[in-house]
């Protein structure tokens, strides 16, 4: 079966465009590529052009997943999978695709109505090297895509068997979490679509106040999580979680929150998946150590 190669692009929605742009660059170290005529913000991380659109149009959540494959092939054989699994799918216009700076596209939206797109052929930047405005080592993208990100759906089951079973993705491993600060118990699983450990995870939450609970970054340093985490604390930028390491993909990392109130991770060290020796695992905790609120 056709198969998601990787995370290409997320698209969000903000209210707040010029904390986003301060956010994005000052601290994040992101570089911005480009504004689109809407004033929408184009950022990268790596040799693609663009991995991030900031769209000023309020919601302060996901907008949209824009998922890779590696061909015109891979694109229709993805979608006829998609549809035999009774999901509308719709060619995207030759506007659509410039305006993501792709070759060609479609749409769809997952089991929870998340809007989801297929494309391949993005615009690269090979001439222009990613130069971030701060001075970090820079990121792990590329063919691992821009990062991760977890997600609140709405039946995990449901969800589950079509990550895994349309768009082809595979499981890693499982965490039954139970969150300290209200004791609810959560189940999350995490696929993987490339060597990154996981490129999505998700929880069930109906009705979730937002469906993008953070997207991740990884450094090419351990040096720039250490920069970053006191960055900002001079910024005031809320810390949620400090600096810990995860149990599944052992990451060295820390959670801040975005102008949009959902989070960022920031991390260093992920562990990589060998499809051909990997074996799904389950887990009862989400780290190592640390991952602690800051003390007040």
């Amino acid at each position: 079966m056709a198969s998601v190669t990787q995370f290409g692009y997320l698209g969000i929605s903000v209210s707040d465009i010029a904390a986003w742009e301060k956010f994005a660059t000052q601290t994040l170290g992101l570089q911005i590529s480009g504004r689109q005529e809407d004033g929408t913000l184009l950022l990268r991380n790596d040799e693609y052009h663009h991995r991030f659109f900031v769209h000023p149009t309020g919601k302060d959540d996901a907008e949209y997943f824009g998922w890779e494959v590696t061909g015109e092939h891979e694109l229709h054989e993805l979608a006829n999978q998609l549809r035999a699994a009774g999901v509308e799918v719709r060619q995207g216009t030759r506007e659509e695709a410039k305006a993501r700076g792709v070759v060609d596209l479609m749409m769809f939206k997952d089991p929870s109505g998340n809007p989801s797109e297929i494309f391949y052929g993005p615009l690269m930047s090979y001439h222009q090297p990613f130069q971030s405005p701060r001075p970090i080592s820079g990121f792990v993208a590329g063919a691992q895509g821009l990062g991760h990100m977890v997600v609140t759906m709405d039946d995990f089951e449901t969800s589950v068997k079509f990550y895994r079973d349309v768009l082809g993705m595979r499981i890693s491993d499982y965490i039954d979490l139970t969150r300290p600060q209200n004791g609810q118990q959560l189940q999350l699983a995490f696929f993987h679509c490339n060597p990154r450990h996981h490129t999505i995870a998700f929880y069930a939450m109906p009705n979730p106040p937002k469906r993008l609970n953070h997207f991740m970054l990884q450094t090419n340093s351990v040096d720039d999580i250490g920069a970053t985490f006191y960055l900002c604390q001079d910024q005031g930028v809320p810390i949620t979680r400090g600096i810990g390491r995860h149990t599944n993909d052992q990451m060295m990392s820390f959670y801040m929150v975005s102008p949009s109130g959902f989070e960022v991770e920031y991390g260093w060290g992920g562990r990589v998946v060998d499809d051909a020796t990997w074996q799904v695992q389950y887990h009862q905790s989400g780290s190592m150590w640390g991952h602690r609120p800051l003390s007040r």
